[in-house]
């Protein structure tokens, strides 16, 4: 199954559909730091840098999902929820472009906000808009801790999708067990310099981590968020206030800052998945992705759904 995908960032939605099953015809970001960690991980990836208001999707009519990330600022708390008056609100976009290849599915997803009663019109409108090109939409909120991601990271996430498919969708099911908690996610990792205490500070991280923030480039240096969001941190053991280069030392004392790839492994991302770019540019590609697991299991519905239309076709045939 083939995907084009707008607003890609760092390739958390990419990663979670390429697990799922999906090939990715394009990969659209206007972002220099994420173009360069998309091609740096997956060189056979079709990177297009640039803006998706000048992405022309007539070449890629017909890919079987059309995906991503919209920007969340729009709809969130932090960028003062202007919804449609904000220039950064990119849904006209993936209408657009809805038009313009005519996927069999499209897979857009946003900060929880989007939910909120001040955005009811927005949402009666933009689903009126996907009906009036024949798509019927459903939108439902994902905790990507129901998906084994160590956090408490709620997305919303929106499928369109042909009338003669959508009968066939559901939405993937929690996980079985439960997420793994921050000490046992990152021991490893505290204790990659022989700290010494590492074992001991997993054992008081005995829960899942906070929403982690990426922030914008406006924003200063990397942290863990707002005040709210250290004091969550500080009950893990784990200083929020900066992103540190390396796991602590052996004799360290006090609470330790996580690093880059810790903060990656919050999100789901395989160790291997390498970050571009300095600390406060790789550290803001974390934090604003969308979870891996959270993306596969989405798609794994989407592509369970393709794989009963058409056996409901062969039946009737």
């Amino acid at each position: 199954m083939t995907s084009v995908e707008i607003c890609a960032g760092a390739g958390g939605q990419s990663l979670g559909l390429e697990r799922a099953g999906f090939e990715h015809e394009a990969l659209v970001e206007i972002d220099d730091a994420c173009c360069a960690t998309l091609r740096a991980n997956r060189p056979q990836w079709n990177v297009l840098h640039g803006d998706v208001t000048r992405f022309d999707g007539r070449p890629f009519r017909g890919v079987d999902l059309l995906a991503g990330g919209v920007p969340c600022p729009p709809f969130s708390v932090a960028g003062k929820q202007l919804g449609a008056k904000d220039e950064r609100d990119l849904f006209p976009e993936a209408l657009r472009l809805t038009d313009e290849i005519r996927p069999r599915a499209v897979m857009l997803e946003n900060v929880r906000g989007f939910l909120d009663p001040d955005f009811e019109g927005y949402r009666k409108r933009l689903f009126s808009q996907f009906r009036k090109l024949g798509y019927k939409p459903d939108i439902k909120l994902l905790q990507a801790s129901d998906h084994g991601v160590p956090q408490l990271r709620p997305r919303v996430v929106i499928v369109a999708l042909r009338a003669d498919d959508a009968d066939h969708f559901a939405w993937p099911e929690k996980s079985s067990l439960p997420a793994p908690t921050v000490g046992d996610t990152l021991v490893d990792l505290m204790g990659a310099n022989g700290w010494r205490h590492a074992g001991r500070w997993a054992d008081g991280a005995q829960a899942i981590a906070p929403t982690v923030v990426g922030g914008s480039k406006k924003h200063g240096g990397p942290d863990l968020g707002p005040s709210r969001a250290r004091k969550a941190w500080a009950n893990l053991g784990v200083e929020g206030g900066t992103i540190a280069e390396f796991a602590p030392e052996r004799s360290f004392t006090g609470m330790p800052r996580l690093t880059v790839r810790m903060v990656a492994r919050i999100q789901g991302f395989p160790d291997d998945w390498h970050f571009t770019g300095r600390k406060t540019a790789a550290y803001r590609q974390v934090g604003n992705a969308f979870p891996p697991p959270v993306a596969e299991a989405v798609g794994r519905s989407i592509l369970r759904m393709f794989e009963l239309a058409a056996h409901r076709t062969v039946m009737v045939a």
